[in-house]
């Protein structure tokens, strides 16, 4: 009795005991790829540091071999076999009992293992794929967060980084890769068995195995580090793109980080089903084909600076989480913020002329929208079960982190950030961090209270909104939490506030501390007359400003003429569309404010500006669906003159920036019935659909016309949605495919939505891609939508169940309705549904809702709106 409470002891809890620690695993495994399972050996040596007769260590799904699991020290011959194997499901955990207490010191522990390749896109899994015309599988590891448990016993948790030495045993004709090169390989018939080099430490999540059938490009780092490009046969030339940015970003990072890179080769695969965008494993990143491959003929404009932004970011993780590597999850966003972050200053150094860091604000928005849910959490957020970590991977972690981190940069300067960098890598290199620990390097760097400043954006959720007016010779900034809800909150931050007047040349800056505080900007400021004054200069700051009637006016003239950068032109917009949601600015207030950037061309506010327009078209339809007219016709007047501009042909020598634009432009006009977008989009599609090879329909535009095709089919009228599926059904192209998926559900009949919806679920369509369709539904369709999530979430739960992809389903589906008996109904329906890691993501969507339907009493109650929009419907 006595020993099952020791067992007990074990449960339940956050961490695994530190009684013992891994030092070096020796591994091997046998992947079956025509049954699907693997077979494996482990054999880690590990540290006694503590009295104990247990070890306890993570494994799910595995089956251990009867009488495979033993113990010695490393100075005898004497086994330690266990009395007792007991295996804690729900907190996966493997406890092994020994008959007495263990002695202190160097041991090995010896267990052998199988398992099943799943079909989960976790743990060690398959992904298909054909060749020839057959069918075959390739098997794949995805071990982050914490699935490496379910490939071989491991103590699965970051801090208890390992050296690793790999074996495969594969069949000849394939492809084998791990973390490191081979060293030696022995043919037995049709079975090969490889040796990897022993690696660096590293934690358990960066481990990989990959194999299949592949090609590969090649080339080679100043340095002389070999990278390849792995795809399926045939597609190399798709990897071209991404291998050049790889080498020339592991070059950058390597002198920026003052740090070369650690390992003797890096390969990159292209996996057709793979959950996330990619996977950082040290020296071998996996991707979606869709973040890796770049095809010059069928891939758009927004396809290549994908794929250029995730590589940089996987690769800034080589130094960033996987040379030094967070202590825990709760510093998730060391990892991610940072990787998101330097990947924008890769891409930047690479490709100037794509101007990212402007466009980086739309990451920074994204991080804001989340941020402003009171169901957000701090970036720093504690994680008491292995269960709750999916959800952490998230806008917060990822780009209000980034955006922070961009905040810090711009306070501190870029040369001084840069030496602390290198000094934190330096210092912690092959070891775990805390945020803390960065913090410290900064400060200590700098001589700034870096500390004090960080931890106020760290460790609470939320940021503020500053309200700002004009007294006298100075103006008054008061802060508070901003929530979307409208609500008042009670966080207060130390801001770094920026502001300038009149033109970029007046400006200054200073730590915004308490809550209310004044600042004199000029002796004669009064005599400037309707001088602009704009705060968060260029947007580097992760917060909100709320300008006083004057200065909001005064802005919205100086857009009109010009006078603002294209960052603080994005910015003003963000902030009021956002103030609007929140009930504390009029619909009729947004939409002049819209109306401003009539002759707008800069890509990064045109692309704000048509989101936006999404968004206050479907909640209008909802408010006051008599408005709907002539909103539509103040919305094709506004992108109207820029897409004239554009056209529908690609222009010699344009920007890669005018190509992103051109089908972001096509594609909102479409949407809204714009009658010669329509009939230009048909005429093309269906000379695409005689000739794919046809200039008439370039990549960057399809997507326009296949929301036309969809937008005029029904159950009687077919015939576009047909051809869309036979492209479908005919290309090889990843990028094509979710092209088509995220267009086919567009579709305003609702027995046709049904139908897409069902045929998500097919074979047909990958796990991983169904989320573009479900994301693409028409407002037409959300009821049939919701309908059809509850009438499949028991087949949905069971497929996506494991991993993050679980919770897309739920915000996609619920997050665009606006009413209080909608937030009521998803309640009820979940109540006996939810499980720990969807929990999150089902409050905040429900809170979504709540936002939304405050949002309609308020532009019901908005007495000029029809006026104001009439107005602007019919200005030329």
């Amino acid at each position: 009795m006595a020993e099952k409470q020791s067992v007990n002891l074990f449960k339940g809890q956050p961490r695994l005991p530190k009684f013992a620690i891994p030092r070096r695993y020796d591994l091997k495994l046998k992947p079956d790829l025509l049954n699907c399972e693997f077979a494996g050996t482990v054999r880690v040596e590990i540290a006694v540091v503590g009295d104990t007769k247990f070890l306890v260590l993570n494994a799910v799904d595995l089956v251990v071999a009867d009488g495979s699991v033993s113990f010695r020290t490393q100075d005898s011959s004497e086994e330690w076999h266990p009395v007792e194997i007991v295996y804690v499901a729900e907190d996966e955990i493997l406890v092994l009992e020994f008959e007495r207490v263990l002695p202190l010191g160097k041991g090995v522990l010896q267990i052998g293992f199988s398992g099943s390749l799943n079909d989960q896109m976790k743990g060690f899994y398959r992904s298909t794929y054909e060749h020839d015309g057959v069918k075959k599988n390739m098997a794949v590891t995805q071990f982050e967060p914490a699935d490496a448990r379910r490939c071989f016993p491991c103590w699965d948790e970051p801090a208890f980084k390992a050296k690793f030495k790999i074996t495969l045993e594969v069949p000849h004709d394939l492809v084998a890769l791990s973390n490191m090169p081979v060293t030696e390989e022995k043919l037995d018939g049709p079975v090969r068995t490889l040796f990897f080099e022993e690696s660096p430490v590293m934690s358990t999540y960066l481990v990989a195995v990959v194999v299949g059938l592949f090609d590969y490009v090649e080339d080679t780092t100043s340095s002389g580090t070999k990278v390849r490009v792995y795809c399926q046969v045939g597609k190399s030339s798709q990897g071209t793109f991404a291998l050049d940015v790889a080498v020339r970003s592991l070059d950058l990072f390597a002198r920026y980080f003052c740090v070369p890179y650690s390992l003797p080769k890096l390969d990159m695969v292209a996996i057709p089903d793979f959950s996330a965008g990619a996977m950082e494993n040290y020296g071998l990143v996996t991707y979606r084909e869709t973040a890796l491959l770049y095809d010059e003929c069928h891939s758009t404009a927004a396809n290549k600076q994908r794929v250029a932004v995730v590589v940089a970011h996987e690769l800034a993780h080589q130094w960033f989480g996987n040379l030094v590597t967070m202590e825990w999850w709760t510093h998730l966003w060391l990892n991610e913020g940072f990787a998101t972050w330097v990947s924008y200053l890769a891409v930047d150094s690479l490709f100037p002329e794509w101007q990212i860091w402007t466009q980086f604000l739309d990451e920074t928005t994204e991080g804001l929208r989340l941020d402003a849910l009171e169901e957000s959490h701090p970036i720093e957020v504690d994680i008491n079960h292995a269960s709750e970590i999916e959800e952490i991977f998230d806008a917060i972690s990822y780009k209000k982190g980034a955006s922070v981190i961009r905040m810090l940069h711009s306070y501190l300067g870029a040369e001084c950030f840069q030496r602390s960098l290198a000094s934190y890598i330096n210092k912690y290199a092959c070891r775990n961090a805390k945020t803390e620990d960065l913090w410290s390097v900064l400060e200590e760097e700098s001589g700034e209270p870096v500390k004090t400043l960080m931890n106020s954006w760290t460790k609470q959720k939320g940021y503020p909104v500053v309200s700002v007016k004009i007294k006298e010779n100075s103006f008054e900034c008061e802060q508070s939490q901003f929530l979307s809800s409208g609500s008042s909150g009670a966080g207060q931050w130390m801001v770094p506030i920026t502001v300038c007047w009149g033109s970029y040349s007046s400006q200054t800056n200073f730590l915004l501390k308490s809550n209310t505080e004044n600042i004199l900007i000029s002796e004669d400021f009064n005599k400037l007359g309707n001088t602009w004054v704009k705060l968060n200069v260029n947007q580097t700051g992760f917060y909100r400003v709320k300008y006083d009637a004057d200065l909001a006016a005064r802005l919205q003239s100086a857009i009109q003429a010009k006078q603002l950068s294209v960052a603080d032109r994005f910015g003003i917009l963000d902030d009021s569309y956002a103030l609007c949601t929140a009930c504390k600015l009029p619909l009729s207030s947004l939409l002049s404010l819209m109306g401003a950037f009539r002759t707008e061309l800069e890509y990064t506010v045109l692309s704000q500006l048509i989101s936006i327009s999404y968004k206050v078209l479907r909640i209008v339809s909802d408010a006051v669906p008599e408005l709907v007219p002539d909103l539509k016709r103040f919305f094709i007047n506004l992108f109207q003159i820029s897409a004239k501009k554009m056209g529908w042909e690609p222009k010699s020598g344009e920007s890669h920036l005018d190509a992103m634009l051109r089908g972001e432009l096509l594609a909102v006009l479409a949407m809204l019935g714009h009658d010669s977008t329509r009939d230009e989009a048909l005429k093309r599609f269906f000379a695409f659909m005689e000739d794919r090879s046809s200039p008439s329909l370039p990549p960057d535009t399809r997507k326009a016309a296949y929301v036309v095709v969809m937008r005029n089919a029904d159950r009687i009228n077919r015939s576009g949605y047909e051809s869309l599926l036979k492209v479908y059904r005919e290309t090889d192209l990843s990028q094509e495919k979710t092209r088509i998926l995220s267009s086919l559900s567009s579709c305003p009949d609702p027995e046709m939505i049904l139908e897409v919806l069902n045929f998500l679920l097919s074979t047909e369509v990958r796990s991983q891609d169904v989320i573009f369709g479900l994301a693409g539904v028409s407002s037409e369709g959300r009821e049939i939508a919701w309908q059809w999530l509850k009438d499949n979430w028991e087949h949905i739960s069971k497929t996506w169940g494991y991993g993050f992809l679980i919770g897309r389903f739920i915000s996609c589906t619920v997050s665009p309705f606006s009413s209080e008996e909608m937030a009521k109904e998803v309640t009820e329906f979940f109540a006996t549904r939810s499980k720990p890691a969807i929990a999150r993501t089902l409050k905040q969507s429900i809170e979504r809702i709540g936002i939304n339907a405050n949002w309609v009493q308020h532009i019901r109650l908005d007495d000029s709106l029809s006026a104001v929009l009439k107005a602007l419907a019919s200005a030329e």
